[in-house]
């Protein structure tokens, strides 16, 4: 269909006209499937689709830029002008490249994506349609006329790793925004729907969290818990609801955290890179790590309050404030921050691994769909980034192993409190090697819906504030 639809479409593309108005009429034809002389969202999302442009958020993009009269759709006057006016933005764009593989290496690298030569050929060659290995302009605007993107930052950002599936740890590096979503005020809302998407995500695969923490504290050899047995025994000593222990301020310091984390990381880029210059990817890595230890530098208390409030028996306390008064009278400020430190070192490996996980599956699935290129389609997006998170949380799972251990020892046993490294070294001794790994199968398990519900609530909440990404 997508082949069949480009050649009736699009057949005649190296002679057009920017002026022909026949050419715009035909698309809208086709596009306008009730034939009632409006393009609205949903023909022209079936129509992308159709065509094999499958980038969320496309359809409503194109029919917000250029609905002049605010009614949710386009006639053809509107369709027309919004082409047009998309046209002279991708012309510049292509003013401004060689349109070579050296040019295309270049561009990405400038733009923290570093990729061989042959890769930048397989790029190329999914624009160029006469096999001359060059892109003219007739071939840019054919690949690019119906996708939303225009310059090449934002024509890169189909490949870029979105941070915006909540797996209920907060250890990724933030995303980035367009300067156009920064100067618009569109970052708020897609900030505001990742939150969203985060609260309910972690709302509903709390019981696994629960279930990680409670086997991280108190399984060990001697000791061994069982999935339906830690179960079990939590709703016997709880009730059902005891399941969600500790989620309401898990739920909580989703905002404090993105808020702060994005905006330390705006700040961190700006004294990495010279003014004016694209950031290089080590960079951005370090910018990005740097936000995450700012911000959970500022919510650790939370963290810790989590913790204890996940583990705390029935009417041990009667809420998260009365939780925090209680160690601040019994244990003083620096309870706040114990595990602080593996906290911390965790950031590293979680957020490096992810990231260079994410790349490679990425580039091995483009090295062989070069023609989608620009549209990988949301299942391979999900599946990289699911894979790419979970190995981050497989190489940092030690760390916060020790971290939710530290953060509950002082309610478990005041006289022994050990460093991290001796409660690691403690560990290994005890439990073995796979004493770290303690609890990470409900860790595993609550990775998949937590992708999948984050996913599509980020989108409804994408769809109600009226935003595209």
């Amino acid at each position: 269909m997508y082949q069949t639809l480009r050649t009736l479409v699009l057949s005649n593309a190296r002679c057009w006209d920017a002026d022909s108005e026949r050419t715009y009429q035909d698309l809208f034809e086709r596009l306008d499937t009730n034939k009632d002389g409006k393009v609205d969202v949903a023909e022209l999302r079936a129509g992308l689709k159709a065509m094999g442009i499958f980038r969320q958020g496309a359809a409503q993009k194109i029919v917000s830029s250029g609905d002049q009269n605010k009614d949710g759709s386009l006639d053809f006057k509107e369709f027309t002008k919004y082409l047009k006016e998309h046209e002279k933005k991708l012309r510049l764009t292509f003013k401004s490249l060689d349109r070579n593989n050296d040019e295309i290496q270049q561009s990405l690298g400038e733009l923290g994506m570093h990729i061989s030569t042959e890769d930048a050929r397989k790029i190329l060659h999914s624009m160029d349609i006469d096999g001359t290995m060059m892109v003219d302009w007739n071939e840019w605007r054919e690949h690019f006329l119906l996708c939303p993107a225009h310059n090449l930052e934002e024509i890169i950002r189909y490949w870029k790793h979105s941070t915006v599936l909540d797996i209920g740890d907060s250890l990724a590096i933030p995303d980035e925004f367009t300067e156009e979503e920064k100067s618009s005020g569109g970052w708020w809302k897609q900030l505001a729907a990742g939150a969203m998407a985060g609260a309910v995500s972690r709302t509903g695969t709390a019981p696994l969290d629960r279930m990680k923490v409670f086997m991280q504290v108190h399984s060990s050899k001697v000791n061994k818990i069982s999935l339906a047995g830690g179960f079990k025994q939590m709703i016997k000593e709880g009730g059902l609801t005891s399941l969600w222990r500790g989620n309401g301020i898990n739920v909580l310091k989703i905002a404090p955290e993105t808020a702060i984390k994005f905006m330390s990381y705006e700040q961190y880029k700006k004294l990495l890179s010279s003014e004016g210059e694209k950031i290089e990817t080590h960079k951005r890595f370090m910018a990005g790590s740097l936000a995450g230890a700012t911000a959970q530098t500022a919510i650790y208390p939370m963290e810790v309050l989590k913790t204890r409030l996940t583990l705390r028996k029935t009417g041990q306390y009667s809420g998260m404030f009365d939780c925090a008064k209680t160690i601040l009278k019994k244990e003083g400020i620096t309870a706040f921050y114990k595990g602080y430190i593996p906290n911390l070192l965790g950031i590293i490996p979680y957020a490096g691994i992810d990231l260079a996980v994410y790349e490679t599956l990425k580039n091995t699935w483009l090295s062989y769909h070069p023609k989608d290129s620009a549209n990988p389609g949301i299942l391979v997006l999900l599946g990289c980034g699911t894979i790419s998170s979970t190995c981050g949380q497989l190489a940092s799972y030690p760390l916060a192993l020790v971290r939710t251990r530290m953060q509950a020892q002082a309610s478990l046993d005041a006289s022994d409190q050990p460093s991290m490294s001796s409660l690691m070294k403690k560990i290994v001794a005890k439990d073995g090697f796979f004493g770290l790994y303690r609890g990470i199968l409900p860790n595993f398990m609550k990775v998949i819906p937590a992708v999948s519900i984050s996913y599509v609530v980020y989108e409804y909440m994408k769809t109600g504030l009226g935003i595209s990404k």
